[in-house]
């Protein structure tokens, strides 16, 4: 399936949204809130429009394309405030043989929007990511698993260079290749949360880690940041209080990924703080910093890091329980020189390095420690 044109127009009262497609779509659409959504699951269809047409106005201020999973796709239109579904159909362009497909978005009370979203019909099992890539799998017990969490992909694309560089390609293109350094290392085995470009939701990376049994969880990510100048690694930890207002930002910013691909975060009881308080959970804090500690110490030296590079706030890929977990900026996006090195093989292959370097190391210690 192809999308290749999409248009909107209209105001804060009425806006219609149209997109082409090559062949006949079956779609389905349901209402999100928290924030205000309406979100549309299409077959796997590849979106060809420039990314300037589906620029929002009117009632849409945030417009979100792309895969969800192998087999499907989902546009994400975020409203300013309470909207609903006057039309949504398909009809064929008769002159081109082509399909469209029209919504027609009209602004509500948040009365009627609630009633709306306890009325419809939605299968969220038919919506859920298909984690074939990272099942548990049997193996020794004396392996030290490794799972490697490359951020962001199918319609997340997380940060975006100035050079137009996607974070959830960078992020998979590193993670493919820190798997395959680690694979030369005896006794580890290594665990992606995704090897392609899908959708994967921040429990699902989080069970992922805890249904493989995992000895360490690495999140990969190369964020971007309001004062451009910024630039360098960072290294975070799980903390319910951020370290500075910067993991603040951007704890908050990776925390709303499952918002930005059309999910709801209702059924989700546990907090940050809740899991803290577990004794599971401090005695996990203790591992995940000292592997913190040895990244920042193997990089120092090599490769850029940022000013106090190790710094913690409230992720939620972190909070695997029994899990020592560490989230690594390797730079970030809104930086040319950071974008530059980020694109860059063989500065991936070097970096690649370090931090096998520093897994080894802090294999090595604990296993001192546990004998």
């Amino acid at each position: 399936m192809v999308a290749f044109d999409f248009r909107i127009a209209g105001d804060e009262i009425r806006t219609r949204v149209v997109i082409e497609f090559e062949q006949q779509p079956e779609f389905s659409y349901h209402l999100l809130a928290s924030p205000y959504r309406l979100v549309v699951d299409l077959p796997d269809t590849i979106f060809v429009f420039s990314d300037d047409l589906a620029r929002p106005r009117g009632l849409i201020s945030d417009i979100r394309y792309g895969a969800m999973a192998p087999g499907r796709s989902r546009v994400v239109l975020t409203a300013a405030g309470p909207v609903k579904a006057e039309m949504a159909e398909i009809s064929e362009n008769e002159s081109e043989g082509s399909f469209r497909l029209v919504l027609d978005i009209a602004a509500t009370t948040d009365t009627e929007f609630s009633k709306l979203v306890e009325e419809q019909q939605w299968d969220t099992q038919g919506t859920a990511p298909d984690t074939d890539v990272a099942r548990p799998q049997d193996g020794n017990d004396d392996m030290f698993t490794v799972v490697l969490d490359p951020g962001h992909g199918g319609i997340d694309p997380g940060a975006r260079g100035r050079n137009g560089t996607l974070e959830k390609d960078l992020t998979l293109a590193f993670g493919k290749t820190l798997k395959s350094a680690l694979e030369e290392v005896a006794g580890v085995r290594v665990v992606l949360t995704r090897d392609d470009d899908r959708f994967i939701s921040l429990p699902e990376r989080v069970n992922i880690a805890r249904q493989n049994g995992a000895d360490l969880l690495i999140s990969i990510h190369a964020d971007s940041f309001r004062l451009r100048r910024v630039r360098g690694a960072t290294v975070y930890t799980l903390s319910d209080k951020a370290s500075d207002e910067m993991s603040r930002e951007m704890a908050a910013r990776e925390n709303r990924s499952d918002l930005v691909a059309g999910l709801s975060l209702e059924d989700e009881q546990d907090t940050v703080a809740d899991i803290l308080i577990d004794l599971t959970r401090r005695e996990t804090e203790v591992f995940s910093i000292d592997l913190a500690r040895e990244v920042i110490s193997a990089f120092d030296g090599h490769i850029r890091l940022i000013t106090n590079p190790h710094r913690s706030a409230g992720f939620r890929v972190l909070r695997a329980p029994e899990v020592p977990s560490i989230l690594v900026e390797m730079g970030y996006l809104s930086n040319v020189d950071d974008e530059k090195l980020l694109t860059d093989p063989k500065w991936r292959e070097r970096t690649a390095e370090l931090l096998v370097a520093a897994i080894k190391t802090y294999r090595e210690k604990i296993g001192s420690v546990s004998n």
